[in-house]
């Protein structure tokens, strides 16, 4: 069979666009509303996605006011809301955003399981370090831990998840009523981990999941963060704009995986893409500049001084980008900004840098008719510079329903995405083997 792509819904309020919210259709109420996210979940499914990819954060963003003021800063509290929506789907993957900052590996371990259990084997979590010192003041701190020391952390917390997954042996529970016997001790195996950030005796008080480990996904995009990805993610949400540097970062990945001793395609590699769409260009175009024109410009300056963590509204708007001082926050996106102002040096301001970055995030974003995205797609998963895309619809539901009834069609009609699901759990859908327990004593 040939190889196909794999399409995750990433779910980001009422919209990935920053004003997608004011678009027609979208319903302001559905915040807060389970119906809200079950539909989009129904239309994910319909589309035979691979997974739904829930975004979160543990802090409110509101260093600036207009980004309090006009942007949405509320986060649904995300194993909470997957856990009802296990009930009412049946294929699609559910991946729960975790920081590994400001949490402890056993309740984590303890969440996902009982979520791999509920959804019969479609539970994953996006492992994130955090990025703002209003998300550490939550948490008894007065600042973000260091980049570096972050990225420690992750991997450590990382490591004490799967040996708390691997505590249960498959078929450690016996539940023999002919002898009374419940479980099988010798079957069962305390973790005893002592690090330099956790202390964790285990075992877990659960079974060990359906798929073993739920699957793990990393959103880092800084070296660090692409050497803890090589190391321990399944799946990598990337950040690129381009097919050279979609494809360059993909071969990179793909050669840090087996330099850390895996195989070859361990890990999936699935950048973000923001489709516009219109029945046709010009429409397209259109609704483009219709969101576009949706976005106060304090809130484009505010948000991208949010990202470089400098504030920018005290400079010329149509100047460029100052010098910026080195900051603790999200080095990733941070890194896009200031290399997108030295590729276009003389032509990027503090507006064009904002504009871009309020439009997209800074991932892809794909402006046309579903032929004309199914074509970009097309070339960027042939041409080797991904396994699939993170779909940002700009705004909920009739976005991502859009791209599932008429970008899905033709990817299917091309042979590009599944017709149907032929697995259950979400290691099926991406190909992923179930990971072996470790050998006794390692």
């Amino acid at each position: 069979m040939a190889r196909q792509m794999h399409l995750g819904a990433f779910l980001f309020n009422l919209g990935n666009h920053i004003a997608g919210w004011r678009m027609p259709g979208v319903p302001t109420d559905g915040l807060m509303s389970f119906a809200f996210y079950r539909e989009l979940a129904e239309i994910a499914e319909r589309g035979k996605f691979d997974l739904l990819f829930h975004s979160d954060g543990v802090g409110i963003n509101d260093t600036y006011d207009a980004v309090l003021r006009h942007s949405i800063t509320i986060r649904p509290e995300p194993l909470t809301l997957l856990s009802a929506l296990a009930v009412t789907t049946r294929r699609i993957g559910l991946a729960a955003t975790v920081s590994t900052t400001y949490n402890e590996p056993y309740p984590i371990a303890r969440k996902l399981a009982m979520l791999d259990f509920l959804s019969e084997g479609r539970a994953a979590l996006n492992l994130v370090t955090s990025s703002t010192d209003q998300e550490a003041r939550n948490f008894g701190q007065d600042t973000h831990l260091d980049h570096s020391i972050r990225y420690e952390r992750a991997q450590e917390f990382v490591d004490v998840l799967k040996l708390l997954w691997d505590s249960w042996e498959d078929g450690a529970l016996v539940f023999d009523k002919e002898t009374g016997q419940v479980a099988d001790p010798t079957r069962i195996h305390r973790a005893d981990w002592r690090g330099r950030f956790f202390s964790v005796r285990g075992p877990l008080n659960l079974p060990r999941p359906p798929q073993g480990h739920p699957v793990i996904i990393q959103a880092g995009i800084s070296e660090a963060g692409q050497a803890f990805a090589a190391r321990l993610a399944d799946i990598v949400f990337s950040v690129e704009t381009s097919f050279e540097s979609a494809r360059k970062f993909y071969l990179a990945a793909q050669h840090r995986v087996v330099a850390a001793g895996r195989p070859a395609g361990a890990m999936k590699i699935m950048p973000g893409l923001l489709p516009i769409l219109g029945r046709t260009a010009a429409e397209a175009a259109r609704r483009d500049r219709e969101l576009q024109d949706l976005v106060p410009d304090r809130l484009a300056i505010s948000y991208l001084s949010d990202v470089v963590q400098h504030d920018l509204s005290r400079y010329p708007m149509d100047g460029p980008l100052p010098d910026l001082p080195e900051s603790n926050g999200e080095q990733g996106r941070l890194r896009m900004v200031m290399q997108q102002a030295r590729t276009e040096a003389g032509a990027a301001t503090i507006r064009s840098l904002a504009v871009r970055m309020v439009q997209n995030r800074g991932h892809w974003r794909v402006v046309g008719t579903p032929a004309q995205v199914a074509d970009v797609m097309q070339h960027w998963f042939e041409g080797g510079a991904c396994d699939g895309f993170n779909i940002l619809a700009p705004f909920h539901p009739g976005g991502l329903a859009e791209f599932v009834d008429g970008v899905v069609p033709e990817l299917q009609r091309r042979g590009l995405f599944r017709q149907d699901y032929t697995g259950s759990t979400l290691r099926e859908h991406m190909s992923l083997a179930k990971p072996g327990l470790p050998a006794p004593g390692v």
